[in-house]
């Protein structure tokens, strides 16, 4: 064979290889350990946060590099730890810079009231799940049945308070949207399977955890949130359900039944995984635990706009699976779900399914790529694998096992804008392809676009502001030019009519492209 067509099959070979490789970064942080990791797709370290407090489940990143993490609030005023304790108890939640720093530090802990679990944004803020004390007496009360006290779900969103801290600016809870139909003298009675929307009081006899009796009640351990619909996405353990409520409302309209774009205020939009929750006959699909509900992205990759689960026993207890569910909106209401009167909210199984290479009884969490592929985290807890991995769409393992051991793990692709904030303070181990992209064919290699990622304005550093037949193209992450500057006479270009996301900006002189750089616009 001709040594010219060898070399030519074996860069194509290598070009297909490459375009199936993780391409980006991982970051988790181990159960039970202070420290955050940031990992190339070589499993480099490209950076890492080392705290003096424990991570409790989950770590996120912002659109500008800062690292938000659930955190146990071990040390109380007066040396004493969180008033309750219960699996993945938090208490608190802090923001953290490229430096380790502190930036924001929220504390929700008190006799009564208790973060857990899963964290999720929304913008710049940060949706905490927590747990907040009923007692027994109330519970009875209310037309439940129990001898001790238990503990419902609701979220608070914070936002940072200018000085440090954090405020509240919009909460749910799940004890405002119940039904009973044991006692007609006590309030929400009515008919269950004629009421989906709200949440049977009585529907989880068992459960487990803290409290005496079961105080975690429902074991809300995942949660997500969806900017597009303005609705956010939660997963109950002991329920074996998941449920989509509205964040268009207010918190008083949260409280209520009506109110948002959904028109019905807090009340439950669509559930689905456990049809007898809600008396309705139909198929169990999601037969015992469950984490990690989120939305697919919407944005033109495989099964955009599904809702996707970690089913801990999906094939059975010791097979997991990641399933996709195709939601069906209402054709009168973009905000809305359709059900077919007394029927369980569809579809009637998963809509796609993939079998876990690496299965975990608890925890865990995945995601649908941009390429198509998925990410994998199933955790080491409850006897799991502990490992993260990602496979391509015939379920061939592409990259990992990579031995984690993290409840919970998140993917960032090389264009996300945390990822080019991040850039300039990763360790020189790291050896990511995600910057390899921009050419350089200027002969001083001062020229620079600033600052990045950018809330508007974008700032060019010329080496030369005398560059005849000077061109700026600017395109959009779909590759449609949307502006051309010829012999710009300026520094400053000014976006931020344009929406949010990553911008190529491609500098020519003459027909020759000397400069490309990747920036990242957030609102």
């Amino acid at each position: 064979m001709p040594k010219i067509l060898i070399t030519l099959i074996f860069l194509l070979f290598s070009c297909l290889s490459y375009a199936q490789n993780f391409n980006g970064f991982a970051i988790y942080n181990a159960q039970g350990s202070n420290t955050t990791y940031l990992i190339d797709e070589n499993q480099n370290i490209a950076h890492t946060w080392t705290m003096s407090t424990e991570c409790n489940y989950t770590v996120q990143l912002k659109d500008n590099g800062n690292l938000v993490r659930g955190t146990k609030n071990n040390i109380q005023t007066g040396g004493t730890n969180n008033f309750l304790n219960g699996a993945a108890d938090a208490g608190r939640v802090q923001e953290i810079d490229h430096h380790g720093n502190v930036v924001m530090d929220f504390i929700y802990n008190t006799s009564s009231v208790l973060s857990h679990h899963d964290i999720t944004l929304i913008g710049d803020n940060v949706l905490l799940t927590a747990w907040e004390v009923k007692t027994s007496t109330e519970i009875n009360n209310a037309g439940g049945s129990t001898t001790s006290d238990k503990w419902p779900t609701h979220f608070v969103e914070v936002a940072s308070d200018g000085n440090g801290g954090g405020q509240i600016v919009w909460e749910w809870h799940i004890w405002d949207h119940m039904i009973q139909d044991t006692d007609s003298s006590k309030p929400n009675y009515g008919v269950i399977s004629e009421n989906p929307q709200l949440i049977d009081i009585n529907m989880i006899t068992g459960g487990g955890g803290p409290g005496g009796g079961g105080g975690d009640w429902f074991h809300v351990n995942g949660v997500d949130y969806n900017e597009d619909l303005d609705q956010i996405a939660f997963s109950s353990r002991f329920a074996s359900e998941i449920y989509i409520i509205d964040h268009s409302t207010t918190t008083a309209e949260a409280a209520s039944h009506s109110g948002g774009n959904s028109g019905m205020g807090g009340d439950i939009l669509y559930r689905w995984g456990n049809p007898s929750n809600y008396d309705i006959p139909g198929t169990q699909v999601i037969p015992n635990a469950v984490h990690d509900v989120r939305w697919i992205t919407d944005d033109g990759r495989p099964n955009g706009g599904f809702l996707q689960i970690f089913n801990n026993s999906g094939v059975s207890s010791n097979q997991s699976t990641i399933d996709g569910i195709d939601a069906p909106i209402d054709p009168t209401s973009q905000y809305n779900y359709y059900r077919a009167s007394g029927q369980a909210f569809g579809p009637s199984s998963y809509t796609t399914r993939y079998v876990c290479a690496y299965s975990a009884s608890g925890q865990s969490a995945s995601d649908r790529l941009s390429n198509g592929n998925i990410f994998v985290n199933a955790s080491g807890g409850q006897g799991g694998a502990g490992v993260m991995y990602e496979v391509d769409q015939n379920g061939t393992i592409i990259w990992g096992p990579y031995n984690a051991d993290t409840q919970k793990a998140f993917r960032y692709e090389c264009e996300h804008p945390a990822i080019i904030a991040l850039e300039p303070y990763m360790n020189s181990i790291a050896t990511s392809s995600c910057f390899s992209t921009s050419i350089s064919n200027f002969e001083n290699q001062n020229l620079s676009i600033y600052p990045n990622p950018s809330n508007g304005v974008v700032n060019i550093n010329y080496p030369d502001n005398n560059i005849n037949n000077f061109e700026l193209k600017i395109r959009n992450h779909l590759g449609q030019e949307i502006m051309i500057i010829n012999n710009i006479n300026t520094n400053s270009i000014d976006l931020s009519n344009q929406p949010h996301g990553i911008y190529h900006f491609s500098i020519f002189v003459g027909n020759k492209e000397i400069e490309t750089f990747k920036v990242a616009l957030i609102k």
